[in-house]
Formats: structure tokens, sequence, C-alpha cells
């Protein structure tokens, strides 16, 4: 029986409304664990004109049957909190308090709804985001953010980085790691060696080092390294076209926006944010907290039944 981890994020995003109406999808034969707060998901769950239950336990290690369970905090001080200093901070008490079982084993993987960067700063959380705080409590120094779909496959060189920082880390070595740890973990994740098209830096690539040098004097001989060394890999690609070829398993993109903006156009609907280089299935929906939407019952659960579906199937195969 696997036991899936399932954090409702920023309780005053969509995180609580999508967690209710996923309520539908389960599978039977698998044990969910919720962490948040049992009179939010309630408070949600009314507001939709639903009703939530789910059994109250402590830790997973209590769970010997299928069903939904929850792990309730009961740290917030509302029912439905609004994107706060209070919001960001039981943001990453959820999160904490699921990454501490994933840590030692007791789930199998681990569906995580959006936080806010912002709020969540404001409350003292140091990182870049989830992914981030996921390596470091792993001990991981190399991964990677794989933003997942049937039909496109991106990762990214830098995340949530200014674009100034992240021209800077646009490095050979950096370049080189990256991929070798994308080949690796696509491998063992989806029993493939992938193909993997790496993205130009500069407009058309470069254009031979016309438009700036990074594409010449970086990506290409990372290239060459990484064909030495026996990867099925392409670049700099012109960053303009390179969507346009289906041929390659995913795209190593240089920057956030290079790589989301078109994921997001080709495959919003189905897009999953997943974290490679941990030894653990930890998937997110590809979009924010929404509060604009928030607990209005129309935000598409699209997205994240994809990512529990893929952690699902991830779970098993990793077991």
């Amino acid at each position: 029986m696997l036991k899936i981890g399932i954090t409702i994020g920023d309780p005053a995003g969509v995180g609580p409304e999508i967690i209710v109406r996923l309520m539908d999808h389960l599978d039977p034969q698998y044990a969910y664990m919720i962490y948040g707060e049992e009179k939010i998901l309630k408070a949600c769950a009314k507001e939709l004109g639903r009703d939530f239950t789910a059994n109250l336990i402590n830790s997973p290690q209590e769970v010997n049957a299928p069903g939904v369970y929850l792990i309730d905090l009961n740290i917030c001080d509302v029912e439905r909190p609004s994107p706060s200093y209070t919001s960001g901070k039981v943001a990453v008490a959820y999160l904490a308090r699921a990454v501490v079982d994933a840590v030692y084993g007791n789930i199998d993987g681990l569906l995580t709804m959006p936080i806010s960067k912002f709020w969540a700063r404001m409350a003292g959380f140091s990182y870049e985001g989830q992914t981030e705080f996921l390596a470091q409590a792993f001990r991981v120094r190399d991964y990677a953010m794989l933003m997942y779909s049937e039909t496109i496959k991106v990762a990214l060189l830098s995340t949530h980085i200014s674009l100034k920082e992240a021209i800077e880390r646009v490095k050979r070595e950096n370049i080189v790691k990256k991929v070798k740890l994308l080949a690796e973990e696509f491998k063992r994740w989806f029993k493939k060696s992938p193909q993997i098209g790496v993205l130009g830096l500069n407009p058309h690539a470069g254009e031979g080092g016309t438009i700036g040098e990074e594409d010449i004097k970086e990506i290409a001989p990372a290239v060459e390294e990484l064909k030495s060394m026996g990867y099925i890999v392409d670049g700099p690609l012109s960053p303009d076209i390179a969507f346009l070829n289906r041929d390659y398993d995913l795209f190593l993109c240089m920057y956030h926006d290079q790589g989301l903006i078109p994921f997001k156009l080709l495959a919003f609907r189905e897009g999953v944010n997943m974290t490679l280089g941990i030894p653990f299935p930890r998937t997110s929906p590809d979009h924010g907290t929404a509060y604009d939407i928030a607990w209005k019952g129309i935000a598409d659960i699209s997205p994240s039944l994809h990512a529990l579906r893929l952690c699902e199937r991830l779970a098993k195969n990793n077991r």
C-alpha cells in the first residue's frame, strides 16, 4: 500500500480548494496523508458547498489501511487567512512537517500545493522555493526542477533568481553537471536514456559570437564535452525555434522564463513540476497560489491531478 503525502500549501491560495476537489479522484488502493489543518479544509469545503472528512492522525506510521488521513498541525489562528505573514508561515510549516516524513521514509511520495515565495520569505523561509528546501532536507547538492508533461519536458539551469544572476551561471561546468544529472535521473525514473536539447542563451544562439559570447565560449564546449562522454545531447539550439523540434526527450533552458513560457503555453493544463536528484518522488502543479480565484470553486484541478497521478506512478516504481 502506497502512502502519498499532500501539503495544502498557502491556505490563502487555491491549495485547500484543489485538495477538497481532488477527493473525488483518489485511488482507493492507496493511503493519502494531508498536511494542513482540519478547520481550514472544512471551511473551504463549506465555501464550495461540499464536505471534507479525513481520519486524524499524528504520523503516517499509524496508517495500515487505504484511505484519507489528515495530520492537523492546528497552528493557524483563523479558518481562512488572507495572503500575509501568517499564510506564509503556516505554508512553510506544513511543508516542513511533510518533508520530515519524506526524509524518514514514512511516506512514499509527496504532492505539494503552491506556496507564495514572497510571503514565505517574509515569514523567514530562506530558500528560493520548495525544490531547494527539499534538496537541503535530503542533503542533496545536485538537483533540478523538471517541468513534465507528455507533450514537452523542460529543465532549467537556474530557477528563481534574477536574470542578471542567471546569466552569470551560464558556465561550462554548470551545464555539464546539470545535463549529467538530467540524463541519469531521467533514465532512473522513466527507464530511458534521453536525447537532450540544450538551448542557447542569446538570440539565434549568439550568431557565431556576434550576439554575445556565452554560446560559443560556455554552452558549445559543454555540449561537445558531454558528447565525448556518451550523452545524447545537441546545442546550443536557437531559443526561438528549439521547441518546434519534438524529437528531444527534454530541453535544458538557460533561465526560468526561457523554459517556463513555452512550457505553459504548450502544456499548462497538464504541467507538473518534478524534483530530480532526491531519492524520493515529489511533484507539484505548475502554477502559483492564484489568490484572486482561491476558494471560489473555479481553479483548474487538471495540473494537480496530473501531478498526483505522476507522483503515484513514480512512487510505485520507486518502491
